[in-house]
């Protein structure tokens, strides 16, 4: 397969990220349908942070079967067990550091009281009119940092799967890439919905620029993925991708349960978490039924 073909299929399994984002747009939906969004992105990242380690792990199995077997010795198992939990180490907790910077904005000063009697009629002097306007605030809301934090750990999770996309068209085989696009660009649907979930519950609706940016957070990795995977494979490259994206991954899903479990109705959050792990294996079955 050439490489403009292959660069195709991995877009179009990135770009199928887009399709849940403008769920996002929606504004102030009931409650408990806002809960049961909220519940079903945490079980489709649930299965996300399962798939991920299934996948991170898989270098390591092998490098212990060969030491069961004396055909291997423990160089690999220690190395690739380094990279497994460095990466899931900094991926949960650089994620912690990421959220702690963008909370970070600046108090404007607050008048005294009565200070606002010293403007007569007039010209507006400097001071009454920074009184008037609200304060202005460099920080994103809660609702978008969790999300753009999503968008972050999917595109990390992203990027393997266009390692292994471009790997397979790479090695020639055209019909296991063809069946991970297919697989892939079902996943990334469905993840489109889970980063635009804690937006139901922002005061403000999202911009369509905003959208696209967290689109491209998510789902432009595919595509890079895809590039290099083309071009060589790599097991450890694939380990410390995969498992800081478990990490990541990880980390929002606590946030996300954290939300969830203070807003009561916890019938809806069992529900939600079951559709979103039914909908993940659901698109995973699909890919492995297909020989994948």
């Amino acid at each position: 397969m050439s490489e403009t073909r292959t660069l195709i299929l991995g877009f179009i399994a990135g770009a199928t990220i887009l399709i849940g984002l403008p769920i996002g747009r929606l504004r102030r939906p009931m409650p408990g349908v806002r809960q049961f969004l909220n519940a079903t992105a945490i079980g489709i990242l649930i299965f996300l942070v399962w798939d991920v380690l299934a996948h991170a792990w898989e270098p390591l199995d092998a490098a212990l079967s060969k030491v069961h077997d004396h055909s291997g010795g423990l160089g690999p198992v220690f190395g690739y067990g380094t990279l497994f939990l460095g990466g899931l180490s900094i991926g949960l907790l650089s994620l912690l550091g990421y959220e702690r910077v963008l909370m970070r904005r600046p108090t404007p000063p607050q008048p005294e009281p009565g200070a606002g009697a010293r403007f007569g009629p007039g010209a507006m002097a400097a001071d009454e009119l920074a009184t008037l306007q609200p304060p202005a605030t460099t920080g994103l809301s809660a609702a978008r940092r969790l999300a753009l934090t999503i968008a972050v750990g999917i595109g990390l999770h992203n990027f393997g799967e266009g390692l292994a996309i471009g790997g397979s068209a790479g090695r020639g085989e055209i019909t296991l890439a063809t069946l991970l696009v297919i697989g892939f660009a079902l996943h990334n649907a469905t993840e489109g919905f889970g980063i635009v979930a804690p937006l139901a519950a922002d005061a403000d609706r999202p911009s369509w620029g905003f959208l696209l940016l967290t689109g491209l957070i998510g789902g432009g990795p595919t595509l890079i993925g895809t590039a290099i995977g083309r071009q060589f494979t790599s097991d450890p490259l694939s380990v410390i991708f995969l498992s800081l994206a478990a990490g990541s991954i990880l980390y929002v899903v606590i946030q996300l349960i954290g939300i969830a479990s203070r807003a009561g109705r916890r019938e809806l959050l069992y529900l939600g978490v079951l559709a979103g792990l039914a909908a993940g294996f659901i698109t995973d079955a699909i890919v492995t039924a297909g020989g994948a």
